[in-house]
């Protein structure tokens, strides 16, 4: 009986050692039984650990479990040691199958009062508190990781021993389903035992042995697994990372430095100077500067330190504080690396290409090696120039799966922008996407038919225009040209049903997106663009009578919904019918009274900025919504809808020494009861600028009341009252050269 602590080192030394002393015929393991069949995979060549089992649900695949195995952990090194000697290996826990069938398939269901502590008991810390460690981390450390024996079996005959005082004192310790787990371990043990004799090891969770040497009858372990609920499932082995190891996720408890625990068990011999050489390589390729004068002065500072506090060895704490104190000249932010690089790692393992596998991980393994994408445990940049053939390809797929609902690329700001050819994605492969992947399964058996699958399926069921629009973006987007028919079928019905103009708005900036760079891709837009008129056609109609009686809150979501129209009208492709039509729309808003001022304040800025309207015109309309009359609350509005937000309004007050006056005549106008009542609205106005805007304007402001009013000529220095067009086009030949655009001129 070979009691463990699930990925600890030491654990796994000792059963290396005593099964090397032993040479049982046949090797008994803690994890699920339908593992047998997976068992010989374990020792092919191209199986390198982190690795786990994954089991799930056949008709709901998103209920999964996992049971993470690491280089160094004791079920591993049992698995190999077996299939190296030619001993039979066999799992002895309780099916996945019963296990996912529960209500939470990895963890015990709620808690239950435990007879002395209360509530569950974590054995590891019992035995610490009892021997008075306050860590229970650095007690098992010193008891096992840091000390050798040159008896194998004596450590684990401690540990049985003190486990077995624990569950006479808290019996199932607050974890009722150990009970029919054990049962079925007693119960393949008792076969095992059949077969082969004595000559059997058992491979557990030292938690568990004194229930497996417990004497009790074949009915009563049998009478536990009566009646248990069960499902279908799939077993197969997938990678795994240190990182996930120290979460708490499936088979055993998380620990905090799998890196650390893995340089233990790998190390031959003196494993702090090889730790601390390990360090130093480290802080070096980032540029920090560690001799090896350091590299010997840490190892001395964690050796005192060791015997400073009564241990064995230095552990994780004296190598920590001797690598911060030494090579880190006692600064957390080299540190945070050491941690986050070598005491934690990125380390992802790998399965062989026969292992298991639902027909769309076949298809997705294909595609990533076909593309190169290899999976990952490390957060890396991608960029893609989607005029490459590869690149497109690569594109494609990671839409694909991003409309499937698996996360392993997402967009990332980088050269990209939105609207060019490049796109920048951020990669890192996490083992739960398999779990998603087995999720998307039920909707084909390749990544283009299940994604074709499912972008007609959400364009179907999706009851708000914004949504079949943005299905019909991502469908452009991965190249789904089957799944395009039904999507535009079904965005033209519902824009068709659909009188809300705020809807209507939102649904248009997908679609002129799709239109203008869908080309880059190569697919065909000819259907959207039909529905994109329409809906600009319907927009134009409507928005005037839909602006008119807004409180403020509503006004500030319709602003959005303009300035969103606008900038897709700019990008539909022969849209200079509708950008007139536009324009008027906008002048329309800008005169009327009943309009809320947010809103003409906004419309009057748009048709400023696309040369609609001369400066002089938008200085009217800027007077009369400041003037007397107005209430400070609308001017205030107004001003913001002019010069907030994102729009560059305050290079624009900075520029135009008129509607600066304007706004600074307005703003010494406000009488001093209505000033608090406006102050908030401005104070956000003016915070969005930079903080070189602000400080610009607040110089412009302290040079005091101009002498002629608004109409005032004198200019800020170095700015001219209109813009000098063959100063402007002097920078044409460098933006030419930096765009690479020079052979086009």
């Amino acid at each position: 009986m070979l009691g463990v602590r699930h990925h600890g080192p030491g654990s796994a030394r000792g059963v290396r050692a005593a099964l090397e002393a032993a040479k049982p015929a046949v090797v008994l393991v803690e994890g699920p039984a339908e593992a047998d069949a997976l068992v010989e995979l374990a020792g092919d060549p191209d199986m390198r650990p982190p690795v786990a089992l994954l089991a799930h649900a056949v008709d709901d695949p998103g209920r999964a479990a996992f049971w993470p195995m690491a280089a160094f952990s004791p079920e591993w090194v049992a698995i190999r040691w077996a299939l190296d000697r030619g001993a039979a290996v066999r799992f002895i826990d309780l099916p996945a199958a019963h296990g996912l069938a529960a209500a939470d398939p990895t963890w015990d269901d709620g808690e239950e009062e435990v007879s002395g502590s209360g509530l569950r008991i974590d054995p590891v810390a019992e035995l610490a508190r009892v021997a008075g460690y306050e860590d229970a981390e650095r007690w098992w450390e010193d008891v096992v990781e840091l000390r050798g024996d040159d008896d194998p079996t004596a450590p684990f005959e401690a540990l049985a021993e003190a486990m077995g005082a624990l569950r006479e004192a808290y019996g199932h310790g607050g974890h009722p389903r150990d009970l029919v787990r054990e049962a079925h371990m007693r119960i393949r043990l008792r076969a095992a035992r059949k077969e082969f004799g004595d000559a059997v090891a058992v491979v557990c969770g030292a938690w568990h042995v004194p229930a497996l040497t417990r004497k009790t009858t074949v009915a009563a372990d049998r009478a536990l697994l009566k009646g248990l609920p069960k499902v279908k499932t799939e077993m197969t082995w997938v990678p795994w990372t240190h990182r996930r190891l120290a979460r708490r996720s499936g088979y055993g408890a998380g620990i905090e430095a799998p890196g650390w625990y893995a340089h233990l068990f790998a190390a031959p011999d003196r494993p702090v100077e090889r730790w601390m050489t390990k360090v130093a390589g480290l802080l070096r390729a980032e540029d920090h500067l560690v001799s090896s004068a350091h590299v010997i002065e840490a190892v001395r500072l964690a050796e005192t330190l060791a015997a400073l506090r009564g241990r064995p060895l230095p552990g994780l704490d004296e190598t920590t504080d001797a690598v911060r104190a030494v090579l880190c000249e006692g600064s957390d932010v080299p540190l945070d690396l050491v941690r986050d690089r070598l005491v934690v790692g990125d380390v992802l393992g790998e399965v062989p290409a026969g292992a298991p596998a639902v027909p769309l991980q076949r298809d997705l393994a294909r595609r990533q090696r076909t593309l190169r994408l290899k999976p990952e445990a490390t957060e890396r940049e991608l960029d893609l120039d989607l005029r490459k053939d590869m690149d497109g390809q690569r594109s494609r797929l990671l839409h694909r799966l991003r409309l499937l609902g698996i996360g392993w690329g997402e967009p990332a700001t980088g050269r990209s922008g939105t609207g060019t050819f490049r796109e920048t994605w951020r990669l890192r492969w996490e083992p739960e996407l398999h779990v998603q992947v087995a999720e998307a399964g039920v909707w084909g058996t390749t990544v283009e038919a299940a994604a074709t699958a499912r972008a007609r399926s959400r364009a179907q069921g999706a009851e708000a225009l914004a949504d079949i629009t943005a299905v019909a973006e991502q469908c452009l987007l991965a190249g789904l040209t089957d799944a395009l028919p039904v999507v535009m079928r079904a965005l033209a019905d519902r824009a068709a049903l659909d009188s809300d103009v705020a809807h209507l708005a939102q649904a248009l900036p997908a679609l002129a997106r799709s239109l203008r760079y869908g080309d880059v891709r190569g697919t065909e837009t000819a259907a959207l663009a039909d529905v994109a008129a329409g809906l600009a056609e319907r927009i134009c109609v409507g928005l005037p009578p839909a602006c008119a009686g807004l409180d403020a809150d509503a006004a500030a979501a319709m602003r959005e919904r303009i300035d969103e129209v606008h900038q897709a009208l700019g990008l539909l492709p022969g849209a200079d019918g509708l950008t007139d039509r536009w324009a008027g729309v906008l002048r329309r808003l800008a005169d009327r009274d009943r309009i809320p001022g947010i809103l003409r304040g906004r419309a009057a800025r748009l048709l400023l900025d696309e040369g609609r309207i001369a400066e002089d015109e938008a200085a009217l309309l800027m007077s009369r919504a400041l003037s007397p009359g107005t209430p400070p609350a609308d001017a205030a509005a107004w001003i913001d809808g002019f010069v907030g937000g994102a729009s560059g309004g305050g290079l624009l007050l900075v520029h135009d020494e008129r509607l600066l006056g304007l706004v600074d005549d307005w703003l010494t106008g406000v009488p001093v009861e209505a000033f608090s009542d406006v102050l908030p609205l401005l104070r956000r106005t003016f915070s969005g600028y930079e903080p070189g805007v602000r400080r610009t304007l607040g110089e412009l402001i302290a040079r005091g009341p101009r002498a002629g009013g608004p109409g005032h000529t004198t200019r800020v220095p170095g700015f001219a009252p209109t813009p000098d067009r063959d100063r402007a086009d002097a920078v044409l030949p460098l933006l030419h050269l930096v765009l690479g655009t020079e052979a086009l001129v």
